[in-house]
C-alpha cells in the first residue's frame, strides 16, 4: 500500500536537517535515485518506508501526508540496540513517579542549555 506524500514537505523537512539528498538516501538505507523519485513524486512510498522517512527526517507520518499541520513527531520508536543509553532512560522514566520525571526533566533541560 503507498500513500500520498506531499514532497514539498519532504523537502522542506530534509532542508531544515541541511542534509543533501544522498545523505538523506544514506540515512534512510535507501538508494539514492529511490529517495530522489520520492522526492521528486514520480513514485510513492510504502507505509513502512514512509515511517522511515519521518523518523529520519524528525517529523511525523501525518505531517508529510498532509493529515497534519505540525511538523513535530508524535511519537518516537527507541531501539535497545541501536541507542541503549537512551532505552534505559526512557526505560527509568516509564517506571518513575511524576515528581521523580518532573526533577528529571528539570536536570535535562539544565544540561541541554
Amino acid at each position: 500500500m503507498s500513500v500520498s506524500l506531499n514532497t514539498t514537505r519532504l523537502k522542506e523537512c530534509r532542508e531544515r536537517l541541511g542534509i543533501t539528498k544522498m545523505e538523506a538516501a544514506k540515512r534512510m538505507q535507501l538508494s539514492q535515485p529511490g529517495y530522489l523519485r520520492y522526492e521528486s513524486g514520480t513514485r510513492a512510498p510504502s507505509f513502512q518506508t514512509l515511517t522511515v522517512i519521518a523518523r529520519v527526517l524528525n517529523t511525523s507520518v501525518e505531517y508529510l501526508t498532509d493529515q497534519s499541520d505540525d511538523p513535530y513527531p508524535v511519537s518516537y520508536t527507541i531501539s535497545e540496540a541501536e541507542d541503549p543509553a537512551l532505552f534505559e532512560l526512557v526505560s527509568i522514566c516509564r517506571n518513575s513517579d511524576e515528581d521523580m520525571l518532573k526533577r528529571l526533566l528539570s536536570y535535562a533541560e539544565r544540561l541541554s542549555r
